[in-house]
C-alpha cells in the first residue's frame, strides 16, 4: 500500500458536511464560489454532489492507473452509490488506496478520494427527496466514465473518435451534472419550469465541458494522456491524434480545435435560456450558475484571440481581474437576468 503524503492544509476532521464545505475550496475555487452563492440547503446539496462526482473524475484522469484497474474502481464506486448493493464507500477506499500517489500534483482531489466516506456520510444525512434527486445523474456519470475507460487501450488514455463520441463523452461527464442541478432545482419549482430546464440542462453542461476541452488540449495530453479533439476532425487535416501537440501539425490541429470551439458555441443559446429561466423562477440560483457560464463565454473569446496557446504550457485563462469583476457583479448587487445580459454583452464586445 502506498503511503499518502497529502497537503498539510487539508481540512481538519469534523462532521461530514462541515468537512465537505471545507475541502471544496481546495478542490475548485471557482466552483466553491458558486456553492457559496447558493442558500441552504441547496448549497450543501451541490457541494456534496460535486464532491461525489469529483471522486470518479480523479480516478478517470489518473494517468498512473491502468485502464482495467480504473474500470474496476469505477464499477465499485457505482456499487457504493447503489442503495440495493452492500458495497460500502469504505470498501472503495480500501480498493483505491494502493493507487493514491505519494506526492500527488492535485492533493485536494486525492484527499477527497481517501475521505469519500465522509462525503457519503453528508449525502446520507440529506432527506430522501434530495438523495433521490442526486443519485441517478451521479451514477450515470460514473457508469459513463467506466464505459469509456473500458473501451480504451490499456497503454494509453482516452481517444475520442468523432463528434458523436465527443458529445456522448461530454454528456456523461457534464450533461449529467446539468441534470443533477436541474433535479435539485426541481425540488422547489413547478412542473413547467422543471420541464423547460430539463430540455436545456445538457446544453448548459456541454458548453462548459467543450470549452474546457478546447482550452486544455496541452494539459489533457501531457498530464493525463487524453485527446478529446476527435480523431476524425484531426485526420481531415492530416494530423495524427497522438501528434496533436507537434509543431509541424500546428495549423491542422488548430483548425480541429476551432471546430471544438464552434461546437461549444452551438450550445450557448440553450445554456443562456437555462440561466434566464433560473433567474426568473428560483431565488439565488442565477448568481451561482451565471458565473461559470460567463467564464465560459469569456474563455471562448480568449480562445479566438490566442488559439495557439492551447498547444503550449501557457494555456488560455481568463484574467484574474475579469474573474474578480464578474464575481463582484453578482455579490455586490441584486443579480437578475438583465445584469447577466449586460455582462455577457460586455464580454462579447471586448
Amino acid at each position: 500500500m502506498v503511503e499518502s503524503t497529502l497537503s498539510e492544509s487539508a481540512p481538519a476532521p469534523g462532521p461530514p458536511l462541515e468537512w465537505c464545505h471545507g475541502v471544496v475550496d481546495d478542490v475548485s475555487r471557482t466552483f466553491a464560489i458558486s456553492i457559496n452563492m447558493l442558500d441552504e440547503p441547496m448549497s450543501s446539496y451541490i457541494c456534496v454532489g460535486y464532491l461525489l462526482c469529483r471522486v470518479p473524475d480523479t480516478v478517470e484522469d489518473a494517468k498512473h492507473i491502468p485502464n482495467d484497474a480504473k474500470a474496476r474502481l469505477l464499477t465499485q464506486y457505482d456499487a457504493a452509490l447503489d442503495p440495493e448493493d452492500d458495497t460500502s464507500p469504505e470498501a472503495f477506499v480500501d480498493a483505491v488506496e494502493e493507487w493514491v500517489p505519494d506526492e500527488p500534483a492535485d492533493p485536494a482531489d486525492w484527499d477527497v478520494v481517501e475521505n469519500v466516506a465522509r462525503v457519503f456520510g453528508a449525502y446520507e444525512a440529506f432527506d430522501a427527496d434530495a438523495r433521490e434527486a442526486m443519485r441517478p445523474p451521479i451514477r450515470e456519470l460514473v457508469e459513463g466514465m467506466a464505459t469509456f475507460v473500458e473501451r480504451s487501450d490499456d497503454d494509453r488514455g482516452l481517444r475520442i473518435a468523432d463528434r458523436e463520441e465527443l458529445d456522448r463523452y461530454c454528456y456523461f461527464v457534464a450533461g449529467t451534472v446539468g441534470h443533477l442541478i436541474t433535479n435539485l432545482t426541481a425540488l422547489e419549482t413547478d412542473d413547467g419550469t422543471e420541464s423547460y430546464l430539463r430540455e436545456r440542462a445538457e446544453s448548459f453542461g456541454l458548453l462548459l465541458q467543450l470549452v474546457n476541452i478546447a482550452k486544455d488540449v496541452h494539459t489533457d495530453f501531457r498530464d493525463e494522456d487524453n485527446v478529446y479533439v476527435p480523431a476524425e476532425w484531426l485526420r481531415a487535416h492530416g494530423v495524427p491524434q497522438d501528434r496533436i501537440l507537434a509543431p509541424e501539425y500546428r495549423a491542422g490541429a488548430g483548425v480541429a480545435v476551432k471546430r471544438v470551439i464552434d461546437h461549444a458555441r452551438s450550445f450557448r443559446g440553450e445554456a443562456r435560456e437555462y440561466l434566464h429561466r433560473l433567474g426568473r423562477t428560483t431565488e439565488g440560483h442565477l448568481s451561482a450558475w451565471a458565473l461559470p457560464y460567463l467564464l465560459a463565454v469569456a474563455t471562448l473569446r480568449d480562445l479566438d484571440a490566442n488559439l495557439d496557446q492551447v498547444f503550449t504550457e501557457s494555456s488560455v485563462k481568463v484574467s484574474r481581474e475579469e474573474v474578480t469583476r464578474l464575481i463582484a457583479a453578482f455579490t455586490t448587487s441584486s443579480p437578475d437576468v438583465d445584469l447577466l445580459r449586460d455582462l455577457e454583452q460586455s464580454i462579447d464586445a471586448e
